[in-house]
């Protein structure tokens, strides 16, 4: 007999659930409620015709490498990674950028007395990334699929990142580059664990890349419904769940929603242990958006930061530290950290005619209803005098119109929970069997469940993989 499974949210982790589910022989269908499937990793056009922005995730060091996107063939259903030349660069006052190159010693090279001390804290991600990659993009409570691996990389992880600059960089550039990818995290860079994200997104980097998608960040979308398609699965736009009654029978249900969603839409279905549990669930800081039009590329006053993918724009890392630490306070700093990303400078099809279109976001508290797009325009003038003049086009999209945009940012959150305490380990309630809830049949695959955020689809694989589990044990 054939078995049936509906999704609920077609994020990459929802489609990649039904992606593994399909190809296991299970008759799947995914709802959406927004027009088109996506969630978070959708492109358009909000700068004009023609002009591709992506309207959420934009640089994918996990993506390019995710081992379900690999499983599932996606460069084999028309994807296509564009590498920029530099993976990333940090702005610095009065003096070049530091510069995050595809090659470790190349990177290395640049921190006067710090060259070794580089290298050896990024070596367990540099010297076997996918491994390090299949440890962290599932559930922490687990046996690693490489142990020795895992154990390297955890002696470093467990620091928080303000500790760990200081105590292993002399170069204020080498201790800015390792904070910029540490602040990927969203949390307080005195945080435990803030490290683990310096380390995996610079060795990501200086190996695999940070590349984006040919075309946009919707062209990986494009390709996991082409997947779909091939299996015969339906995806139904249009088309929102406000109850898990409205729903036909099926053999699992699963959501790829945040906690906030989850009570709402099945929380009548739920033990109250577990209900208690996703009430107390804390989102994290949030972004606040701009996307801009350029009459040509940023003026940055180091020329090589122009050919960087991703931006990281705040300053040293003493600036980053306090950044942070107000943002985590509540509080909208007057030097916001902001993350820029040049698509355009890399793929040259999402923009006619030499303009450019730029990407950035700062971290601001969870909702803040504060006006940050200006604090953004000067960060990026620091560092590009002449930026504004160039400006010829934008969109603002702060929090709640994120959220508008998408539920699934709630105040803004773009990684589904806060990581601060026990989050970070625990997605979304302490189990060992963190896709399950109490409701037998019924799952969460959202970025509220390990590994967390990001376009990998690992969330959804797992879930799915916890679904096949189950059946083959004889659960519902």
């Amino acid at each position: 007999m054939t078995r049936s499974a509906i999704i609920v949210g077609s994020g990459p982790n929802g489609l990649a659930a039904a992606g593994l589910l399909a190809r296991q022989g299970v008759e799947v269908t995914v709802y959406e409620q927004a027009p088109e499937p996506g969630g978070g990793a959708r492109s358009g056009e909000p700068l004009g015709a023609g002009l591709v922005s992506d309207l959420g995730a934009a640089a994918h060091p996990f993506g390019v490498a995710s081992p379900a996107f690999r499983a599932l063939d996606l460069e084999g259903h028309g994807l296509e990674w564009v590498h920029p030349r530099y993976p990333m660069a940090h702005p610095l006052a009065g003096r070049d950028s530091a510069i995050l190159h595809r090659d470790a010693a190349a990177t290395a090279t640049q921190f006067d007395g710090d060259a070794a001390a580089w290298l050896r804290l990024h070596r367990p991600a540099t010297a076997a990334p996918q491994q390090t990659l299949e440890n962290i993009t599932g559930p922490l409570l687990r046996l690693p699929p490489h142990p020795l691996a895992m154990a390297s990389f955890g002696i470093r992880a467990l620091w928080p990142a303000a500790l760990l600059a200081h105590s292993v960089f002399r170069d204020p550039a080498a201790r800015a580059l390792f904070g910029g990818s540490a602040a990927h995290s969203m949390l307080p860079l005195h945080h435990p664990f803030s490290s683990a994200f310096g380390v995996v997104f610079g060795g990501l980097g200086q190996t695999l890349g940070w590349p984006v998608a040919r075309g946009g960040t919707g062209q990986i979308v494009q390709s996991l419904l082409a997947v779909l398609r091939q299996h015969d699965v339906q995806v139904k736009v249009n088309a929102p769940v406000t109850d898990l009654r409205e729903l036909p029978a099926a053999d699992a249900v699963l959501l790829d929603l945040t906690p906030r969603q989850v009570l709402d839409l099945a929380g009548a279905h739920l033990s109250e242990r577990y209900r208690g549990w996703l009430r107390r669930w804390k989102y994290g800081t949030g972004a606040y958006k701009v996307d801009y039009l350029l009459d040509g590329p940023v003026p940055w006053s180091d020329e090589r930061t122009a050919h960087a993918g991703t931006v990281h724009v705040v300053g040293s890392f003493e600036e980053l530290v306090e950044a942070e630490r107000q943002t985590g306070l509540g509080r909208v700093p007057e030097h916001p950290f902001v993350m820029v990303c040049q698509q355009s400078m890399a793929d040259a099809s999402r923009v006619p005619g030499g303009r450019q279109v730029l990407w950035s976001y700062a971290h601001v508290p969870n909702g803040s209803r504060a006006e940050v797009g200006p604090l953004i325009d000067a960060q990026i003038e620091r560092f590009a005098p002449g930026f504004r003049d160039r400006v010829i086009g934008r969109v603002e999209t702060p929090p709640e119109a994120l959220q508008a945009w998408n539920p699934n940012l709630v105040g803004g959150d773009i990684g589904g929970g806060s990581l601060r305490g026990t989050q970070q380990i625990l997605r979304p309630v302490p189990t060992l069997r963190p896709y399950n809830t109490s409701q037998p049949g019924l799952y969460i695959c959202s970025s509220s469940t390990p590994p967390g955020g990001g376009v990998h689809g690992m969330a959804g694989w797992h879930a799915a993989e916890a679904v096949l589990k189950d059946w083959e044990r004889g659960r519902r």
